[in-house]
């Protein structure tokens, strides 16, 4: 819903009904320019996917104030919080957790009075909370627009003035971006992120005083205007002013006292680069880019609760093709537990999304993933029966973008693990996606769990405890044991005969479990072959696949 004024009229408070309104139009605003936004997206990381976070970023904002909606009436202090907390919990790449620190940093104004002096305060201070998270700030990116944006309205004024005055201020820093940051200029663009908050600030405008921004009005002299976009050539757009920049982009939510978020901020500046840690109260994002995303993640583990584990891969040549303005051929989604397989699969040259325990990934993610992966034709590997149908949905939106989406319907983790085995993106797509699903078909799997409750299963009667062996998903084995059970559930899988068995392993795993079953393998079943991958934390215990 959206509030429409009559011509010159203009709101005197920003109440609740008008930050919902704003939340709406910033949202259609970034979706109209989400694409235009990526194709200039070459800092940090040419990665083309500025548009999409803060669009994904600014959809969750909104998301959580109409939540607020449907269940109250509420005032403009919750109405507020509740946008700045759900593009916390919400926020996406680099770009979108500074944009959820800009949010915050206005909500903590904005919740003490709603008049045009607040609105320039607010935007002051949300300047200086987004700066505070960024690690390393760099002027001529979204942090130089928005401390640009907040001194153009320090003085006050009417809630238009300001909003008015922050957003010409706002265009007017981005024009100078280019001449700023060195790998801007050779590429002839202006900041990606920062066009997403001029789109945000003119959507504010609009709000307030009922007149949509000119875009003509952004003309620059001497660099590229927010609406002229062309393709960016390859060699113009380098990780970082010139050097390759680290292979992953590791995102998580963390809950921690302040203490150890600070000292979480120290290890991941030795770690990696592009640190961006916002946030508060007890709940924060964290972004990072890093070589070791494994380590990343264990520093989250040892300052708090991390959840919502997203990590990303950035493939040299998706990235070169991105920065061109191009689509790479080819590529495959797969969703994943635990940061091991994650980063097997995004070395084998997958987008990976996390599946948590009792937290699948939602359409929207699966969504994000294939467009992230930036390529024409696109092989989504679920991994899990109970997301079939999300996938189908997510693969359906996608094609409605243009994008080819093969759905293989993999039912774990070992099925997406044998069909990327044998993906091989030059041959004809059609070929790629019965190979691999012929792959993903042969592989038997099964799962090793710890029963948390008495309960009836397929099996028989367990008790909280027991171990259970499911086999194709149904409990086939209640054991006391997990390495005995393990190898009765390997035997009546081998009975049926197989050539290659594949363990996968959790970090809560017995450290001797793995080497114990593939000596029995070697022992019984001697022309069977095996395979053990790490999952890392927050995968089932053991995986088993046999092929």
């Amino acid at each position: 819903m959206s509030r429409a004024l009559q011509p010159d009229e203009e709101l005197v408070e920003l109440d609740a009904e008008a930050v919902r309104t704003w939340c709406a139009r910033a949202l259609d605003a970034l979706g109209r320019e989400r694409e235009e936004i990526d194709a200039i997206n070459v800092y940090p990381v040419a990665d083309g996917d500025t548009g999409t976070n803060l669009y994904l970023t600014a959809e969750a904002a909104r998301q959580a104030v109409e939540a607020v909606f449907a269940a109250t009436e509420p005032d403009t202090a919750e109405t507020v919080r509740a946008m700045a907390h759900g593009a916390l919990l919400g926020a996406r790449g680099n770009s979108g957790t500074i944009l959820a620190q800009l949010l915050r940093g206005m909500a903590a104004v904005l919740v003490e009075g709603r008049d045009g002096d607040h609105l320039a305060r607010a935007l002051a201070e949300a300047a200086a909370a987004a700066r505070q998270a960024v690690a390393h700030p760099v002027e001529g990116t979204v942090l130089t627009v928005a401390a640009a944006a907040a001194a153009g309205c320090a003085d006050g004024g009417t809630l238009l003035e300001v909003a008015t005055r922050a957003h010409e201020r706002a265009r007017t820093a981005l024009e100078a971006t280019p001449g700023q940051l060195a790998v801007l200029g050779r590429a002839g663009v202006v900041d990606a992120g920062g066009r997403g908050l001029v789109a945000v600030l003119g959507a504010l405008v609009e709000t307030v005083g009922g007149r949509t921004p000119d875009p003509a009005e952004t003309a620059a002299s001497g660099a590229r205007a927010p609406g002229d976009v062309r393709a960016v050539p390859a060699a113009s757009a380098p990780a970082c002013e010139g050097e390759a920049g680290p292979a992953y982009e590791v995102i998580y939510l963390l809950e921690a006292e302040d203490a150890a978020v600070d000292l979480l901020r120290a290890r991941l500046d030795a770690l990696g680069d592009s640190l961006v840690v916002g946030g508060g109260d007890g709940l924060w994002n964290v972004h990072v880019h890093v070589d070791d995303a494994g380590a990343a993640v264990e520093a989250g583990v040892e300052a708090g609760r991390p959840h919502r584990i997203r990590i990303t891969h950035f493939a040299a040549e998706t990235a070169a093709a991105t920065a061109r303005g191009e689509r790479a051929q080819r590529a495959v989604v797969a969703v994943v537990p635990g940061e091991g397989l994650a980063g097997l699969c995004a070395e084998a040259g997958a987008t990976t999304v996390r599946s948590r325990p009792g937290e699948p990934p939602a359409g929207d993610e699966l969504l994000e993933a294939i467009r992230r992966a930036h390529a024409r034709e696109v092989v989504l590997l679920p991994n899990d029966t109970e997301l079939r149908q999300t996938a189908a949905a997510a693969a359906e939106r996608a094609r409605a973008e243009g994008i080819r989406v093969a759905l293989i319907p993999t039912r774990a983790a070992v099925q997406g693990i044998a069909a990327l085995a044998v993906h091989e993106p030059d041959r004809r797509f059609d070929e790629d996606v019965v190979a691999m699903t012929a792959a993903a078909g042969a592989t038997r799997y099964a799962e090793l769990a710890v029963a948390e409750r008495r309960s009836f299963t397929s099996a028989g009667v367990c008790q909280a405890g027991d171990v259970l062996g499911l086999i194709e998903g149904d409990v086939a084995v209640i054991g006391k044991d997990l390495t005995e059970t393990a190898r009765t559930v390997l035997d009546r899988m081998l009975s049926a005969g197989g050539e290659l068995v594949t363990l996968v392993v959790a970090d809560d795993t017995p450290p001797g479990l793995a080497p114990e079953l593939e000596g029995h393998v070697r022992r019984g079943y001697l022309a069977v072959d095996t395979t053990t991958y790490h999952a890392g934390a927050g995968a089932p215990p053991l995986l088993i696949g046999v092929e």
